[in-house]
């Protein structure tokens, strides 16, 4: 568990970045601002510097109020109305206009909202739709939410620099002016949050590299570790597409992201492929004035990985960055921008935490008139449902701690083992990739001679879950714990946070939270998960994640300049190319596709994802991810399973 998350657990802290102005639309240079690193395991304890207000030079904060969509349960049921085939509201998509003026908050609930913050000294600004932009003195602050602001700073630590950040004492309250209008809060905190969803093999596992011997199947061209975008193409059946001229082209994807990056490597990348892709084809939007320069620290490789898979699966489209700091209010803001703007058809984003977690360091507010708190996921989850609405699809990463999300860092016996899930794949409203392992012998040394090799054959794609290293593991006299493979695995399971969707209603497969489920750190207690609770299942489709099996990426790193760096996996891979997947089948159906899962889920439960002459997905029947199994349907280790492209791509365009 790292120190930073465990400071957050002890103090009752939430998260946010000190902001400029809400989104910058600029192509030209990033922000030129050192980046805020993302919390490890290596993140030193914050020193506590006592109140904001006392600070030398104490400035200005900011923070994001998002404001409640009218008619919330109505916008449920259109959304799944717009995303259901059969549906006489099948992608009958809204603009935004026409979504502003049914749901989104009315003029007297903005002013009300401006007027009630201005009694406090507060200014507030209307940012998009259902955002305001506020600022003030933290004095005013800590009046307007009964607060207390404090200053940290985290000491710089290996190659990550010192910061300081922001947070209240204790949970804020909603002052009356404002309340029954406001669904978030997010500001207050700017600890740095989320995590970036990608795994890299050599450095998970110290105890054995890469295979010595990779021999993949189903028509790869390169060895494994050294996947391309190309072979992604050729075992997932993309290729009939690009034999139609089907390239994106036309088509804009959106990257969502907490950290820049140099978009020279993309283009080296696609270059190396013999990709043609425009050469001004990507455009870089920086929100809450950006994440500041490239950095290891700051994650910067989860961004350069995302453009490049998505962009290079889509050589024909358009591709649009937004880069926001790693906070809640940066992670609020960047899914406001990118869907206000709603020039992408497709949206991924490859950071996320622990539900808890992340719920707990929304601090969420407690409003005085309904008596329920607002918090970072009840704003996203609204802009979700805007997204869908008019036809944005979006997906999510499921993560990378197998069904132990929570464990993220925290292995035993640090930490209990507790199942759990990440956000914001959890959210019933988004997509979210899981990962799987690709069939083939994998051969590793056990002594110096490399005599004989330690060999591992992996008959067919399966649940990606290292504990298929538990022999070599035993091999080299160590534990799963020991060998650093317990618990890394594909993201899925029951979420705690968000009820069982419709699309999964009477699904096989689906199961409800599981029983006895706790989280202790340290021997000590903070928090009892809710027992067979009808959670949402994730993950919901599925394509090869594990680093053991995975790709190359081209990333000018901060400390060891420009390398072509082989042996990277997770989840967060599989976002970007269901990104760019939904390039190529917005621009073969000529239309948006909006929110994927009731297609996916309708055809398990139709009977025509898995059989006949042209399967649109393949099932994973193998495999776990230490807690969850593959079966022959719908499983909370990888979903509905793989998507087979081209056969997905005619099921769309043949209605059922």
């Amino acid at each position: 568990m790292n120190t930073s998350k465990i400071g957050i657990l002890l103090l009752i802290l939430a998260v946010g970045l000190v902001p400029c102005a809400l989104a910058q639309t600029k192509t030209e240079a990033l922000a030129n601002h050192s980046a805020v690193p993302y919390p490890t395991a290596d993140t030193p304890k914050a020193i506590d510097r006592g109140e904001l207000s006392a600070q030398p030079g104490a400035a200005p904060i900011s923070v994001t109020v998002a404001l409640s969509l009218r008619n919330l349960s109505e916008a449920e049921d259109l959304m799944k109305a717009v995303a259901t085939p059969g549906s006489p509201q099948y992608h009958q998509f809204l603009t935004s206009d026409q979504f502003v003026a049914r749901f989104g908050p009315t003029n007297a609930d903005v002013a009300k909202v401006i007027s009630g913050l201005a009694k406090y000294g507060l200014t507030a600004e209307r940012t998009t739709a259902t955002t305001l932009n506020v600022t003030g003195m933290p004095a005013n602050f800590e009046r307007a939410f009964g607060v207390s602001l404090h200053s940290y700073e985290v000491a710089a630590h290996g190659n990550a620099p010192g910061y300081t950040y922001h947070a209240p004492l204790s949970h804020p309250m909603i002052p009356s002016e404002i309340a029954g209008t406001v669904s978030a809060v997010v500001g207050l905190d700017s600890r740095p949050s989320m995590h970036p969803l990608h795994v890299s093999a050599p450095q998970a596992q110290t105890h054995f590299s890469s295979p010595t011997s990779a021999k993949p199947q189903g028509g790869l061209l390169d060895p494994f570790g050294y996947l391309t975008v190309a072979d992604f193409a050729s075992y997932y059946n993309v290729l009939p597409l690009y034999s139609k001229g089907i390239t994106g082209a036309g088509r804009t994807l959106g990257i969502m992201t907490l950290a820049s990056f140099t978009p020279s490597d993309a283009y080296a990348y696609w270059a190396a492929l013999g990709l043609k892709v425009n050469p001004n084809r990507i455009s870089i939007v920086n929100v809450d004035g950006g994440p500041g320069a490239p950095s290891d620290a700051s994650g910067s490789l989860e961004t350069t990985l995302d453009v490049e898979q998505s962009g290079g699966i889509a050589p024909g489209a358009n591709v649009i960055v937004y880069q926001a700091p790693n906070t809640n209010q940066g992670f609020v803001d960047v899914f406001a921008v990118a869907i206000e703007a709603n020039l992408a058809e497709s949206l991924s984003i490859s950071w996320g935490d622990w539900e808890w977690f992340n719920n707990l360091e929304n601090a969420p507010v407690t409003d005085p008139i309904t008596g329920k708190t607002v918090a970072t996921t009840q704003a996203i989850h609204e802009l979700l449902l805007r997204a869908g609405i008019e036809g944005q699809a979006t997906f999510a990463a499921a993560g990378d701690n197998g069904a132990y999300d929570a464990n993220d860092g925290c292995p035993p016996p640090y930490c209990s083992l507790t199942l759990s899930v990440d956000y914001p794949a959890s959210d019933t409203a988004i997509t979210a990739g899981g990962g799987t392992t690709l069939p083939g012998l994998q051969q590793y040394c056990i002594n110096s001679a490399c005599s004989p090799p330690y060999n591992i054959y992996i008959p067919k794609e399966r649940v990606w879950g290292w504990d298929y290293f538990i022999g070599l593991c035993a091999a080299l006299g160590l534990t799963p714990t020991e060998c650093g493979i317990y618990p890394v695995g594909t993201g899925g399971g029951v979420s705690i946070s968000f009820l069982i969707p419709s699309y999964q209603y009477f699904l096989p497969g689906v199961q409800l939270s599981q029983p006895g489920q706790s989280f202790y750190y340290l021997g000590t207690f903070y928090y009892n998960l809710p027992a067979f609770f009808p959670g949402r299942n994730l993950p919901d489709v599925s394509f090869n994640a594990d680093p053991y099996t995975g790709y190359v990426v081209y990333y000018t790193s901060s400390v060891t300049g420009f390398g072509i760096e082989p042996g990277w996996g997770g989840t967060s891979f599989v976002g970007p190319q269901l990104n760019g997947v939904t390039a190529l089948l917005g621009q073969d159906l000529h239309s948006r596709l909006g929110f994927l899962n009731p297609v996916l889920y309708q055809l398990v439960q139709n009977g025509q994802a898995y059989g006949g002459p042209i399967p649109p997905l393949n099932v994973i029947s193998t495999g776990d991810n230490w807690f969850y199994y593959g079966r022959n349907g719908y499983s909370p280790a990888a979903g509905t399973g793989t998507m087979d492209v081209a056969n997905f791509a005619r099921a769309l365009s043949e209605p059922y």
